[in-house]
């Protein structure tokens, strides 16, 4: 693990110079494959260095976030075009990459709590630094504070894990604790990063004003912090979980029902991805909650899919705003006549947001439902009325947004760029052939 930290590190002067940009995307295409051919099935842990090393879990989650980072840069290419301080944005997005990495890689939980609440700083600065309304502070103000809330609780709560346990290594969590409030100061900070409806409010904000490669690491990686979270600490709570994850699995899912609502009635594209998002990370956390086998597979899965659908959809509605400066779909409308190349991309992503086949979505939602119904049958009313919704939003952005007369006030546009076809390929292409390795998500346990 030390010598990828190595390569990033080294990253850093690169990312200010003149032809560093795309270099960089390069190398971080690059390090994707270099990081594929140390793989291993095995479930323990493997390339050991320090405090650092990866089961398939962290494993799967680093290659997501270097994945997505690569196709952040090749996303906001305008800001490297225009000049929008590029450099400066490269060394963002590097510096996330590199606090992401440690989060994932790190084997102590108190340096993955650094690490953890380390990530918000550069987010903060993508979205308050290229973001596109004035709005922009507010949204950055309410991530912070909903993030640094929870943060204090979580650490007191380590330090008194120390004191019990005497290690804060994954490798030697025996002792578990029964303790209530233990279990609400630990888990507090992963509900609101998931996010965990009644704590969601952040999330739409952040993602409305945030320029693409904002959202796209937001939905791509940074939602997953809290799952990933929840599953390592899983075993230390689990005494109290068996008592008080009814509540909180009962909340994802109503809440589930409710943003689903909320999305049939959004006329912003962001919105309504970022509120559908809510949804998806809502199942994600009713599957954790159940603790069992089917619900901790189902919730990696799921993770994986929804960071990469996600952030498809995000890339798609930047290409549209990019053309015609609003994201309203009142003005986003009859886009299959303006670029019908691009309404088969919308029309893929949205079809693997909806969890059709062949998209690692269903794989996740199968195994997600499976875990579900088993903890309880009453789940099912829920769930029923959660997938129907989830094809109901996701017709109605794409009918509402491809269909129809065009704005009368559009006065010029162009189709895709080969750009833009290959950032969406590099999205749906994993998306839909990752379902034929499904033991990947299956065997960390």
């Amino acid at each position: 693990m030390m010598k990828f930290l190595f390569c990033l590190v080294f990253m850093i002067p690169l990312s200010f110079l003149s032809r560093g940009y795309w270099l960089s995307q390069y190398i971080y295409f690059l390090l994707v494959f270099l990081f594929g051919l140390s793989l291993s099935f095995n479930y323990i842990y493997m390339h050991l260095s320090y405090f650092m090393g990866v089961d398939l879990l962290s494993y799967m989650m680093v290659l997501l976030s270097l994945w997505i980072c690569s196709l952040m840069l090749l996303a906001s290419s305008s800001v490297y075009l225009k000049g929008y301080y590029s450099d400066l944005f490269n060394f963002m997005v590097l510096v996330l990459l590199i606090f992401l990495f440690m989060t994932f890689v790190s084997m102590n939980l108190f340096v993955f709590y650094l690490f953890f609440e380390m990530s918000l700083i550069p987010t903060l600065f993508l979205i308050v630094g290229w973001g596109y309304q004035p709005e922009r502070l507010q949204a950055g103000v309410y991530l912070l504070f909903y993030t640094l809330f929870a943060s204090l609780p979580m650490m007191v709560s380590i330090f008194y894990y120390y004191g019990f346990n005497w290690s804060l290594d994954y490798f030697f969590f025996y002792n578990s604790i029964n303790s209530t409030l233990f279990y609400v100061c630990v888990n507090l900070v992963f509900f609101i990063k998931m996010p965990m409806y009644f704590v969601h409010m952040w999330l739409p904000k952040a993602h409305v004003e945030a320029p693409v490669s904002g959202s796209m690491i937001l939905a791509g990686v940074l939602l997953k912090l809290g799952g990933y979270g929840l599953m390592r600490l899983m075993s230390v709570i689990v005494p109290v979980g068996i008592k008080l994850n009814y509540f909180i699995v009962v909340i994802s899912l109503v809440g589930g029902v409710l943003v689903s609502f909320i999305c049939l009635r959004q006329v912003d594209v962001k919105s309504l991805i970022a509120y559908s998002s809510v949804a998806h990370m809502g199942l994600v956390l009713g599957g954790i909650m159940t603790i069992n086998y089917w619900g901790m597979c189902g919730a990696l899965t799921m993770m994986v899919a929804h960071g990469l659908c996600s952030s498809g959809l995000f890339c798609l509605a930047n290409i549209s705003y990019e053309r015609l400066s609003s994201r309203s779909l009142y003005l986003n409308k009859g886009l299959l006549n303006l670029m019908p190349s691009m309404s088969l991309w919308w029309f893929l992503l949205i079809s693997s947001n909806m969890a059709a086949p062949p998209s690692l979505n269903l794989l996740g939602e199968i195994l997600l439902i499976n875990s579900l119904v088993g903890w309880s049958v009453i789940c099912m009313v829920c769930l029923v009325v959660i997938s129907f919704f989830s094809a109901a939003y996701s017709l109605y952005l794409y009918s509402y947004s491809q269909h129809g007369k065009m704005y009368s006030g559009l006065y010029s546009f162009s189709g895709g760029y080969i750009r833009e076809f290959l950032l969406l390929i590099l999205h749906w292409l994993p998306l839909n052939l990752l379902i034929l390795k499904g033991e990947y998500y299956s065997l960390w346990i």
